[in-house]
């Protein structure tokens, strides 16, 4: 199906704090509840242990739920990692509450431009995008991605969605519960966000459409691997996993550079 780039409410500026705060929490509730990212753990490995490192750079960070839930995920299967969070309008707020509470994880409070990584920053740390990368206009995603790979021991792109506008429907169980319990597990905008959630069907319309348009905005690892072909010496693979129950499915693009990608494949 063609990709379709169409707004969504939790990145809108125009739309209520308090709506795109339920949306985006709703969804970070949904990821470590429904153990969403588990069928990441085993791609990400090997991307690091072909790249030789444990240390992440995770780019576009957003509010953090899905490094931490990663992260999680891996350390539970062994996994010696650590995620530093980057984002170019930092939730420092949101991250002060992840990093006291997992101690694999750490950010950077200066803004980071994914397309102009500080060598400093990204130096030794493989390159990761969790379920953000569709956020971008084509133009914007390749410049992202190009970023990304600028002096990398590897990169690494996830997203818990394949393009299919029913794909997020598979979410649905868990993401309903998270959606309501939301405004419950609020630090502030309580009304607001029970008004949204619980007294009228804003919230799950606003959900509903997000979900949807996420899956219709997802890339495909041949348009990923279009963005990259004039990068000389990177050994590239993909595939999808599978998620809530085995009824949904998500994908991962990986890459890894010469000399690091001598005998990967």
């Amino acid at each position: 199906m063609p990709r379709l780039q169409l707004f969504e409410f939790n990145d809108a500026p125009w739309a209520p704090a308090a709506l795109r705060e339920t949306l985006v929490e709703a969804l970070s509730h949904t990821l470590r509840w429904g153990h969403m990212l588990d069928g990441l753990v085993a791609p990400l490995a090997r991307c690091l242990q072909s790249a030789g490192t444990a240390k992440i750079l995770d780019l576009c960070s957003g509010a953090g739920a899905p490094a931490d839930v990663l992260c999680t995920a891996m350390v539970k299967r062994s996994h010696d990692v650590h995620f530093l969070m980057s984002d170019l309008f930092p939730a420092i707020d949101r991250w002060e509450q992840l990093t006291a509470a997992n101690r694999r994880l750490s950010f950077v409070r200066e803004p980071v431009d994914a397309t102009k990584i500080p060598e400093a920053l990204g130096k030794g740390r493989v390159r990761v995008i969790i379920n953000a990368l569709h956020h971008f206009p084509p133009h914007v995603a390749r410049e992202v991605l190009r970023g990304a790979c600028r002096d990398a021991p590897g990169v690494f792109i996830a997203e818990g969605l394949v393009r299919n506008p029913l794909s997020f429907a598979a979410m649905a169980p868990v993401g309903l519960l998270a959606l309501l319990a939301s405004p419950a597990l609020a630090n502030d905008k309580l009304l607001e966000r029970a008004a949204l959630t619980w007294l009228s069907p804003i919230a799950l319309a606003a959900s509903v459409w997000d979900g949807t348009v996420s899956s219709m905005r997802t890339y495909l690892p041949e348009e990923l691997r279009e963005m990259t072909a004039d990068l000389d010496g990177w050994t590239w693979t993909s595939g999808e996993y599978s998620h809530s129950r085995g009824l949904g499915a998500g994908s991962w693009f990986s890459g890894i550079p010469a000399p690091f990608g001598r005998g990967s494949g």
